[in-house]
């Protein structure tokens, strides 16, 4: 017997049932923001997503070259398609541009817990607006999609760091440019490497002053009122082009959490200047959805990225986004008991007394289809008795009995089947009479 590839997952109705779900929440999220929804192509150029993260991503890619002898891959992620698409059209697209996705994306890497060769990701992004409202209605977007799903401050905080405060504070101490990023992806491993490691990393770019910069690190990652922040970079932060810029990106830090604060989410974020987040294509404010308890795991991350769309190949535009993937998050959600026991029911359960009534019964159901109604009914013959059971093992909450006498006075019986209440309806007043049941 055939099975499925290792990383890629069946979806059986029960499965479909829970992902329909966190993706009916995520929609409706993004709806509620006034984010429209868009899609793009599963299959991209390979040279896209090089050109966004290196080299080094092909050996994480479903790569290969098709028959026209083009070199492709499965997206393993929605940004690039993104930019691009923007990119395509951004001097006809009204700002700023705010847009979301739900697409499936595939990584050929090492699957361990909560994490699979096939997966869905939410995607929330603005294009066109560089200030911090941006950043917080991002955040915003994330958050309360969380807490849609039942969770709260008990379960989960947002980290928020800032890649350009970190900027400003390696070229402070004397870090060469082309250092810089490199630097940043090891801190960014702060909580994941080995001290000693660590610490032989950095000596490359700091020598004998590398105990004092992480003691300095270790400083800056604990902090976490806004205060404290600006003390720290007002004290370590020198010359008068870097002291404007840190002039700005304070200012910009008060206004983020002002706008986060006022949406009623200041007990759901958290300075933390350790999230860098690797990605070098980062360029402000970045964060992620941190899990508190349990596996104290990442279960959403995003930040500002102002130059991707231009180094793809479109003009320069403000970017901010985020992503969380579906794998992480149901699995956060099941550990906390907050996925609900979805089990499909029909609202009507058709029961059919014979060949006879058999077009009138048929008529009527796609008559409460089409009134929005889910409708069951046997499609082979079986008695009268086994329909009735089945009516009541479907879990309906309406049967509907065409009865020959019942259809012979253009009629049918209809059945509450929690309270075993029947009434005999006029045919043409079927959908109306349960409407007004259901409604009183």
């Amino acid at each position: 017997m055939f099975k499925s590839l290792p990383g890629f997952r069946d979806f059986y109705p029960e499965d479909c049932a829970l992902r329909n779900h966190l993706f009916r929440i995520c929609r409706k999220t993004a709806q509620s923001f006034n984010f429209k929804e868009y899609d793009g192509p599963i299959l991209e150029s390979l040279d896209l997503f090089k050109e966004k993260s290196g080299e080094e991503i092909v050996s994480q890619l479903f790569a290969f070259e098709d028959q026209g002898g083009r070199k492709v891959a499965l997206r393993p992620e929605m940004t690039p398609s993104l930019a691009r698409m923007i990119g395509a059209r951004a001097n006809a697209l009204k700002r700023p541009i705010k847009w979301f996705c739900i697409e499936e994306n595939f990584r050929y890497e090492r699957m361990q817990k909560g994490r699979t060769r096939s997966f869905y990701q939410f995607n929330a992004d603005i294009f066109g607006e560089p200030g911090p409202g941006a950043d917080a209605e991002i955040i915003g977007v994330l958050i309360h999609s969380l807490t849609v799903m039942g969770l709260g401050p008990e379960d989960f905080v947002i980290r928020i760091s800032d890649r350009h405060l970190w900027v400003l504070y390696l070229k402070s101490v004397g870090l060469a440019e082309e250092s810089i990023f490199s630097v940043l992806g090891l801190i960014d491993k702060l909580e994941r490497m080995p001290r000693e490691d660590l610490e032989k990393k950095l000596q490359s770019f700091f020598n004998d002053a590398t105990e004092d910069f992480l003691a300095k690190v270790d400083t800056l990652t604990k902090i976490r009122e806004l205060a404290d922040l600006k003390r720290f970079f007002e004290a370590h932060v020198s010359g008068p082009d870097l002291v404007t810029e840190l002039d700005e990106r304070l200012s910009a830090w008060e206004s983020l959490m002002l706008r986060l604060n006022g949406m009623g989410f200041g007990s759901m974020v958290r300075i933390d200047l350790g999230i860098v987040r690797g990605l070098a294509y980062y360029t402000g404010f970045v964060f992620e959805a941190f899990d508190i308890q349990g596996d104290h795991r990442a279960i959403a991350g995003g930040g500002r990225y102002d130059h991707l769309v231009k180094k793809l190949g479109g003009p320069e535009l403000p970017a901010v986004g985020f992503a969380m993937g579906d794998v992480v998050i149901k699995d956060f959600l099941e550990e906390k008991g907050l996925l609900p026991n979805y089990i499909q029911v029909p609202d009507v359960y058709a029961v059919i007394g014979s060949d006879e009534t058999l077009p009138t019964a048929l008529q009527q159901i796609q008559i409460f289809r089409q009134a929005g109604y889910t409708v069951d009914y046997p499609i082979r013959k079986i008695a009268f008795g086994k329909q009735f059971k089945a009516a009541n093992e479907s879990g309906a909450r309406w049967a509907v009995i065409f009865g020959d006498e019942e259809v012979a006075r253009n009629s049918a019986k209809l059945k509450n089947l929690g309270s075993g209440d029947e009434t005999e309806i006029p045919l043409d007043r079927l959908v109306e009479s349960i409407r007004e049941l259901d409604q009183g």
